[in-house]
């Protein structure tokens, strides 16, 4: 765990030895007292937490009038008086990123927490009736006796979304708490064993109930609100007493973000952004234009990475399966930026809750096609095999993955677009013997389930979706990995819990805008502040690529491990199956890259972790 924490070390052992905390520090905050684990002054009360409280001056000053006296000038201890104080809702009084462990000693309680949307990761396991909990799920297999088995249906789960939602584990008897939860563990009297609960503290909100016929929020006065919460989501961010910078991509999220923290007066302004050789995936001219308008003290690196030199440093840091690709770039730009800042301020979360992505716009207009009758639909949607698709971001290959999906019900539909595998597929390629293990169709009802609970225009369910799936298990685990990877802490203004709710409060016009082309809102405040040229850009999305790769310098990779005789692969899929997904993409005929990317970063982990 030395790379989340370089910097320090503490260790506490309650008396009856029935509890221990183990801790690593990165050091932003309090660089002299702000060591932890930590107690009340009794020493009746113990924390250990990951993260950042971003209001624990607000909390120190409240519970201080409270006759509550601190000892350090940190956020931790702000956690223990706030516990004292209000008990389990305490949690609810806490602004930040967090995965939180709290030792009740006289109520023999041990509680564990986590953040609203999941920014920061916390795993247990249970083993002979022992809890073991840590950030990342290789702090808990480095302990003797811990088993290392796969889990099917995590796998399965895998396979579908390129990640395993909480609060499973692709390890058998592994848990992950969910985001906006907190967990009790109460020892029972005679110590063979505890009670547990889990409670929800928060969740996401659903979107506003409103459709393009109901009167619309003025746009002037939400314009008014928008510039007040983002202002104090980036400001509030910037509480540090080491350097600080951030990312820069050139998209609007983070540009806004730079230009928030110029208006805010921090100096100097450092941002970092990854170049490639490749202009579909390349973004650092529209970096530079923000850079020079804001004029930041920009670091640029323009990157060929050789994938065969990262590809084990990812699967030893990602101790689960993970098919994000676009986690190599933020590992690099993580490294990059760590050589001269320990913080960095990001853009991530923008287009979950201001409706961004190209996909919600696809959604809208498949949506509008919906008063066809299906049977129509699908005729139409089997037309999709005519057009090409074998090369990635060409307008043939979203038109022909918008059309195959016509002929689905909206949620199945957005399932399809958002997956790696089709179930489908997966159903022709599995061993029978694999297969009969799962339950084949509980991932799709479980996404299915927060499509549908969702309200109003497709977009505004698919957005709510994304915030409940893809944005704390895929987006938020791949930055707070490859960035505390590199020993870097990274915060999300996008994702202040305020700023979301009130997003979440607009009618569908403010946040899509006339023509759906999403963030409205976000771009009507962003007029005159940020260059035309950002604002009217197409989403590019932070990615590399490596379906051309599949078909160069990792060819001979791809076969080796994909196709080996004794990989996981050949124990899950049927061998003239695997063989000719590889080819078909190999030879131009087809474009699986995401599914073969899926397939290599399964077998580098199962060599790295399941043996």
């Amino acid at each position: 765990m030395q790379h989340r924490g370089p910097d320090d070390e503490g260790v506490f052992v309650d008396s009856t030895g029935r509890c221990g905390f183990g801790f690593r520090r990165l050091s932003i905050i309090d660089l002299q007292t702000g060591q932890q684990p930590i107690s009340n002054a009794d020493e009746t009360i113990h924390v250990a937490f990951n993260g950042e409280i971003y209001n624990f001056r607000e909390l120190r000053q409240e519970l201080q009038q409270r006759g509550h006296r601190f000892r350090t000038q940190g956020d931790a201890e702000s956690i223990v008086h706030a516990y004292a104080e209000w008990g389990e809702h305490c949690f609810e009084h806490l602004d930040g990123m967090f995965a939180i462990a709290i030792w009740d000693a006289p109520r023999r309680r041990l509680l564990l927490a986590r953040d609203r949307f999941g920014k920061k990761p916390l795993n247990y396991a249970i083993v002979e009736n022992r809890l073991f909990f840590a950030s990342e799920v290789k702090a808990i297999l480095a302990l003797p006796g811990v088993p290392r088995e796969l889990d099917a249906q995590s796998l399965h789960r895998y396979l579908l979304f390129q990640y395993v939602p909480a609060p499973h584990s692709i390890y058998r008897g592994f848990r992950k708490l969910l985001p906006g939860t907190y967990e009790t563990f109460d020892l029972k009297p005679d110590a063979a064993g505890y009670e547990h609960a889990a409670k929800r503290y928060w969740q996401v909100p659903h979107p506003a109930a409103v459709t393009g016929n109901d009167a619309p929020r003025d746009e002037r006065e939400a314009i008014e609100q928008l510039d007040e919460t983002l202002t104090r989501a980036v400001k509030k961010r910037l509480v540090s007493d080491v350097p600080l910078g951030a990312f820069l991509s050139g998209g609007i999220d983070s540009s806004i973000v730079v230009g928030i923290m110029r208006k805010l007066g921090v100096s100097p302004l450092r941002t970092f952004s990854i170049g490639f050789g490749d202009a579909r995936y390349d973004e650092t001219r529209y970096a530079r234009l923000i850079a020079e308008r804001f004029e930041t003290e920009h670091h640029e690196y323009q990157v060929t990475p050789q994938a065969t030199e990262i590809l084990d440093t990812l699967a030893h840091h990602y101790d689960e399966p993970f098919a994000d690709s676009s986690a190599i770039p933020t590992y690099y730009v993580s490294r990059y930026t760590r050589q001269s800042v320990t913080v960095a301020l990001t853009g991530d979360g923008g287009d979950e809750a201001f409706t961004g992505y190209d996909r919600y716009r696809a959604a809208q207009l498949a949506g509008g096609l919906d008063w066809l009758p299906q049977p129509l639909r699908r005729i139409i949607g089997s037309t999709a095999g005519i057009l090409p698709h074998s090369q990635p971001k060409s307008l043939s290959n979203r038109a022909y993955r918008f059309l195959s999906c016509l002929g689905q019900s909206p949620a199945r539909r957005y399932l399809s677009w958002i997956g790696v595998f089709e179930p489908g597929v997966l159903a022709q390629g599995y061993q029978r013997d694999f297969a009969t293990q799962l339950d084949a169709d509980e991932p799709l009802r479980w996404m299915e389930a927060f499509y549908m609970a969702a309200s109003g225009p497709p977009a505004n369910r698919a957005a709510y979706t994304d915030l409940l799936s893809y944005l704390p298990y895929d987006l938020l685990t791949k930055v707070d990995i490859a960035s505390m990877a590199c020993s870097l802490e990274c915060r999300s203004p996008f994702l202040d819990h305020k700023l979301v709710e009130f997003s979440l409060s607009l009618p569908p016009a403010l946040r899509l805008g006339p023509n759906g082309q999403g963030k409205h809102l976000l771009r009507r405040w962003a007029e005159g502040f940020l260059p035309p040229e950002v604002l009217t850009r197409p989403k590019m999305g932070f990615g590399v690529p490596v379906g051309q790769w599949f078909r160069a310098e990792l060819r001979d990779l791809l076969r080796e491990r994909v196709l080996a005789t004794d990989g996981i692969c050949a124990r899950v899929f049927e061998p003239t199956w695997l063989q000719q997904l590889v080819e078909a993409h190999i030879s131009g005929r087809s474009n699986h890259e995401h599914r073969l990317w899926a397939l290599l970063m399964l077998e580098l982990w199962a060599a790295r972790w399941l043996r």
